[in-house]
């Protein structure tokens, strides 16, 4: 069982969700517009052969139909009301658009049963894929099966991330910086848990070191969230007012990057590309290079605070966006286009 954590402590961790969420809205550089998908050429089909209203979007994620491959990707949670509404909008947005969504961390809940009723969202999205999180550093800290079970459970969660955030948790001035033996605890936990564990990076991808360690785990999912978007580096210089914060924004992978390594292992796991996804033909890219959902999250947050129908909007702008770009290379549905590389425009010889 995780230790118990005091009045200041639970303070200081919603605070900083408070903290995450201003610098986001506030700093137009924590979003770094660096995924390098325009470096991606595609091969446009003047004969497309196909009808655009016989596109065909839809798939399926942890068992249950989608509409398109789009999830909304984790962004917070906590006591403070503002928290709550803004899970509820996304939430009722993802249940309306029949896409996944996951939350933020669910570590405040557990420390402070006031944020519970942030992650209460099953009543607003009976149908859709959620997913429960957690970081995965924690379980050096006292978090075990316990934690995380409470965490699926109050979400009704079909899975649970495990976050990887050590760049993130050294510059956090309160980090918590332990990841040593993190493997073979995630690999005790996805032996007990009832539901998936997807292992999730926050914006500096994942190496082929990290999946493999991951494989051997038996981990089967995996959230790329390459570097390119949000800069949780960048989020945390902002709160500790040291230069290392900003020195490492641009650390790590980029998305496009961490999904050309995971090349080998895409026969093994299912991957999910996250990390500056910021319009449909980003996310038809990312489907070509192997990414089976992607991963959508600052573009929703400032509508997600006024109201779940500007998010649905959001939402659908991404799906005529994707659904156009699809039908301009003649692929009928998704799984034409899924590690189709013929798709792509060769690079000039030199």
């Amino acid at each position: 069982m995780s230790h118990p954590v005091s009045p200041e402590d639970t303070q200081l961790l919603n605070q900083r969700k408070q903290d995450h969420i201003q610098a986001v809205l506030e700093d137009p550089k924590v979003d770094r517009r660096q995924a390098a998908f325009d470096a991606v050429r595609l091969m446009h089909r003047a004969l497309p052969e196909c009808s655009f209203s016989d596109i065909d979007t839809s798939g399926h994620f942890l068992g249950k139909p989608i509409a398109f491959p789009f999830m909304i990707a984790s962004m917070t949670g906590g006591a403070a009301g503002n928290l709550q509404t803004i899970n509820q909008h996304l939430a009722e947005a993802a249940e309306a658009c029949q896409i996944p969504m996951a939350v933020g961390s669910q570590r405040a809940m557990i420390q402070d049963t006031a944020a519970r009723q942030s992650f209460d969202l099953r009543q607003y999205a009976p149908t859709v894929p959620l997913i429960a999180n957690l970081g995965a550093v924690q379980l050096n800290y006292g978090f075990g099966l316990d934690e995380a079970r409470r965490a699926v459970e109050t979400l009704q969660a079909d899975a649970l991330y495990l976050h990887l955030n050590p760049l993130q948790e050294v510059i956090q001035p309160e980090g918590d910086t332990d990841f040593s033996s993190l493997a073979e605890k995630i690999h005790r936990l996805n032996e007990q848990l009832e539901v998936p564990i997807i292992l999730k990076e926050v914006g500096c991808g994942l190496s082929p070191q990290d999946i493999e360690l991951g494989l051997q785990a038996g981990i089967r999912y995996f959230d790329l969230a390459g570097r390119g978007g949000t800069s949780w580096s960048r989020i945390e210089a902002h709160r500790s007012h040291d230069d290392l914060g900003f020195l490492f924004e641009d650390w790590g992978l980029t998305t496009l990057e961490a999904l050309k390594l995971s090349a080998p292992y895409q026969n093994r796991a299912t991957f999910i590309a996250s990390g500056g996804i910021r319009n449909g033909i980003d996310m038809l890219k990312a489907v070509i290079m192997g990414g089976r959902l992607c991963g959508i999250a600052a573009p929703l947050l400032p509508a997600a605070m006024n109201s779940s129908a500007e998010v649905i909007e959001v939402i659908r702008r991404f799906e005529r966006e994707f659904r156009t770009a699809q039908f301009l290379l003649g692929a009928r549905n998704v799984e034409d286009l899924h590690l189709n590389t013929s798709l792509i425009l060769p690079e000039p010889a030199v």
